[in-house]
Protein backbone atom coordinates (compact mmCIF):
# COMPACT_ATOMS: atom_id res chain seq x y z
CA UNK A 1 0.00 0.00 0.00
CA UNK A 2 1.52 3.32 -0.98
CA UNK A 3 1.67 6.31 1.36
CA UNK A 4 -1.32 8.11 -0.18
CA UNK A 5 -3.60 5.10 0.19
CA UNK A 6 -2.33 4.57 3.74
CA UNK A 7 -3.17 8.19 4.60
CA UNK A 8 -6.65 7.82 3.15
CA UNK A 9 -7.12 4.67 5.27
CA UNK A 10 -5.99 6.51 8.41
CA UNK A 11 -8.45 9.32 7.69
CA UNK A 12 -11.23 6.84 7.06
CA UNK A 13 -10.50 5.35 10.48
CA UNK A 14 -10.31 8.86 11.97
CA UNK A 15 -6.69 8.46 13.08
CA UNK A 16 -5.64 11.71 11.40
CA UNK A 17 -7.56 14.71 10.13
CA UNK A 18 -7.11 17.03 7.21
CA UNK A 19 -7.33 14.56 4.35
CA UNK A 20 -10.76 14.11 2.85
CA UNK A 21 -11.99 12.84 -0.46
CA UNK A 22 -12.43 16.25 -2.08
CA UNK A 23 -9.70 18.17 -3.89
CA UNK A 24 -9.58 21.29 -1.72
CA UNK A 25 -6.30 23.08 -1.02
CA UNK A 26 -5.87 21.61 2.52
CA UNK A 27 -6.08 18.11 1.12
CA UNK A 28 -3.61 18.99 -1.62
CA UNK A 29 -1.19 20.33 1.02
CA UNK A 30 -1.40 17.11 3.06
CA UNK A 31 -0.88 15.03 -0.08
CA UNK A 32 2.12 17.18 -1.02
CA UNK A 33 3.62 16.71 2.47
CA UNK A 34 3.04 12.98 2.19
CA UNK A 35 4.77 12.87 -1.17
CA UNK A 36 7.85 14.79 -0.01
CA UNK A 37 8.10 12.90 3.31
CA UNK A 38 7.46 15.87 5.62
CA UNK A 39 4.11 14.59 6.92
CA UNK A 40 4.25 12.74 10.23
CA UNK A 41 1.44 10.52 11.44
CA UNK A 42 1.15 9.70 15.15
CA UNK A 43 0.17 6.05 15.63
CA UNK A 44 -0.90 6.36 19.22
CA UNK A 45 -3.76 8.51 20.41
CA UNK A 46 -2.10 8.99 23.80
CA UNK A 47 1.47 8.86 24.96
CA UNK A 48 2.52 5.57 26.55
CA UNK A 49 3.99 5.69 30.05
CA UNK A 50 7.12 3.65 30.66
CA UNK A 51 9.09 2.58 33.68
CA UNK A 52 12.45 4.28 34.08
CA UNK A 53 15.27 3.16 31.78
CA UNK A 54 17.43 0.66 33.64
CA UNK A 55 14.47 -0.91 35.44
CA UNK A 56 15.33 -4.53 36.19
CA UNK A 57 12.99 -7.11 34.71
CA UNK A 58 13.31 -10.83 35.41
CA UNK A 59 11.82 -13.20 32.82
CA UNK A 60 11.24 -16.74 34.12
CA UNK A 61 10.15 -18.95 31.23
CA UNK A 62 11.48 -22.25 29.89
CA UNK A 63 10.75 -21.26 26.28
CA UNK A 64 13.79 -19.74 24.60
CA UNK A 65 11.45 -18.17 22.04
CA UNK A 66 9.56 -16.30 24.78
CA UNK A 67 12.86 -15.35 26.41
CA UNK A 68 14.22 -13.88 23.18
CA UNK A 69 10.95 -12.13 22.29
CA UNK A 70 10.49 -10.48 25.68
CA UNK A 71 14.17 -9.62 25.92
CA UNK A 72 14.10 -7.85 22.56
CA UNK A 73 10.96 -5.88 23.45
CA UNK A 74 12.23 -4.89 26.89
CA UNK A 75 15.74 -3.96 25.75
CA UNK A 76 14.23 -1.60 23.16
CA UNK A 77 12.81 0.35 26.09
CA UNK A 78 16.19 0.35 27.84
CA UNK A 79 15.22 -2.08 30.62
CA UNK A 80 17.79 -4.46 32.12
CA UNK A 81 16.59 -8.00 31.43
CA UNK A 82 17.53 -11.06 33.50
CA UNK A 83 16.57 -14.43 31.96
CA UNK A 84 15.87 -17.66 33.85
CA UNK A 85 14.80 -20.92 32.21
CA UNK A 86 13.41 -22.43 35.42
CA UNK A 87 11.88 -21.26 38.70
CA UNK A 88 14.83 -22.26 40.87
CA UNK A 89 17.23 -20.07 38.88
CA UNK A 90 14.61 -17.32 38.74
CA UNK A 91 14.21 -17.30 42.53
CA UNK A 92 18.00 -17.06 42.91
CA UNK A 93 18.15 -14.10 40.54
CA UNK A 94 15.19 -12.43 42.28
CA UNK A 95 16.96 -12.58 45.64
CA UNK A 96 20.29 -11.42 44.21
CA UNK A 97 19.15 -8.68 41.79
CA UNK A 98 15.91 -7.41 43.41
CA UNK A 99 14.13 -6.87 40.07
CA UNK A 100 11.50 -4.18 39.60
CA UNK A 101 9.19 -6.62 37.78
CA UNK A 102 8.97 -10.37 37.14
CA UNK A 103 7.35 -12.13 34.18
CA UNK A 104 6.67 -15.67 35.45
CA UNK A 105 5.49 -18.58 33.34
CA UNK A 106 3.15 -21.06 35.04
CA UNK A 107 4.32 -24.29 33.42
CA UNK A 108 8.02 -24.71 34.21
CA UNK A 109 10.36 -27.67 34.74
CA UNK A 110 10.82 -28.47 38.44
CA UNK A 111 8.96 -25.91 40.55
CA UNK A 112 5.93 -24.57 38.69
CA UNK A 113 5.06 -20.88 38.47
CA UNK A 114 2.41 -21.04 41.22
CA UNK A 115 4.88 -22.52 43.72
CA UNK A 116 7.50 -19.95 42.71
CA UNK A 117 4.97 -17.14 43.19
CA UNK A 118 4.11 -18.46 46.66
CA UNK A 119 7.82 -18.40 47.58
CA UNK A 120 8.21 -14.86 46.23
CA UNK A 121 5.24 -13.65 48.28
CA UNK A 122 6.40 -15.37 51.50
CA UNK A 123 9.90 -13.87 51.41
CA UNK A 124 10.04 -10.28 52.77
CA UNK A 125 12.85 -9.51 50.30
CA UNK A 126 10.66 -10.29 47.26
CA UNK A 127 7.04 -9.94 48.42
CA UNK A 128 6.64 -6.42 47.03
CA UNK A 129 7.96 -7.15 43.53
CA UNK A 130 5.15 -6.99 40.94
CA UNK A 131 4.63 -10.27 39.09
CA UNK A 132 2.94 -10.81 35.73
CA UNK A 133 2.08 -14.48 35.25
CA UNK A 134 2.20 -15.79 31.69
CA UNK A 135 0.78 -18.98 30.22
CA UNK A 136 -0.19 -20.56 26.93
CA UNK A 137 -3.17 -22.33 28.51
CA UNK A 138 -6.56 -20.74 28.03
CA UNK A 139 -8.12 -21.95 31.29
CA UNK A 140 -9.71 -19.25 33.40
CA UNK A 141 -8.76 -21.19 36.54
CA UNK A 142 -5.11 -20.24 36.02
CA UNK A 143 -6.03 -16.57 36.14
CA UNK A 144 -8.02 -17.18 39.32
CA UNK A 145 -5.21 -19.03 41.09
CA UNK A 146 -2.55 -16.57 39.94
CA UNK A 147 -4.65 -13.72 41.33
CA UNK A 148 -5.41 -15.57 44.56
CA UNK A 149 -1.76 -16.39 45.25
CA UNK A 150 -0.69 -12.82 44.62
CA UNK A 151 0.05 -12.18 40.95
CA UNK A 152 -0.41 -8.60 39.85
CA UNK A 153 -1.48 -9.42 36.31
CA UNK A 154 -1.90 -12.34 33.93
CA UNK A 155 -0.89 -12.44 30.27
CA UNK A 156 -1.74 -15.19 27.79
CA UNK A 157 0.66 -16.50 25.14
CA UNK A 158 0.97 -15.63 22.37
CA UNK A 159 1.23 -11.92 23.17
CA UNK A 160 2.32 -8.87 21.26
CA UNK A 161 4.36 -5.78 22.05
CA UNK A 162 1.28 -3.66 22.75
CA UNK A 163 0.00 -6.14 25.34
CA UNK A 164 3.36 -6.42 27.10
CA UNK A 165 3.68 -2.68 27.52
CA UNK A 166 0.02 -2.24 28.50
CA UNK A 167 0.63 -4.76 31.31
CA UNK A 168 3.74 -2.90 32.43
CA UNK A 169 1.93 0.44 32.27
CA UNK A 170 -0.85 -0.88 34.54
CA UNK A 171 1.74 -1.47 37.26
CA UNK A 172 3.19 2.05 37.17
CA UNK A 173 2.37 4.50 39.93
CA UNK A 174 1.99 8.26 39.34
CA UNK A 175 5.81 8.61 39.35
CA UNK A 176 6.22 5.82 36.74
CA UNK A 177 7.66 3.42 39.32
CA UNK A 178 6.63 -0.24 39.08
CA UNK A 179 4.44 -1.15 42.08
CA UNK A 180 2.17 -3.97 43.15
CA UNK A 181 -1.45 -3.28 42.31
CA UNK A 182 -4.45 -2.60 44.58
CA UNK A 183 -6.43 -5.56 45.90
CA UNK A 184 -4.08 -8.12 44.40
CA UNK A 185 -1.25 -6.79 46.56
CA UNK A 186 -3.24 -7.99 49.59
CA UNK A 187 -3.94 -11.45 48.18
CA UNK A 188 -3.49 -14.41 50.50
CA UNK A 189 -0.17 -16.23 50.42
Amino acid sequence: MNIINRLRTLVDHRQIGGLGRSDDSDNQQVLKQAADGSLTVERRTRRRRNAAPGSKILVIDDSKTIQVTLRKMLLQNHYDVYPALDAEKGLEIALREKPDLIFLDIVLPGINGFAALRQLRKDPRTRDIPVIMISGNVQATETYYAERIGADDFMRKPFNRLEVFKRIERLLDEDCVLRRTGFRAKAAV
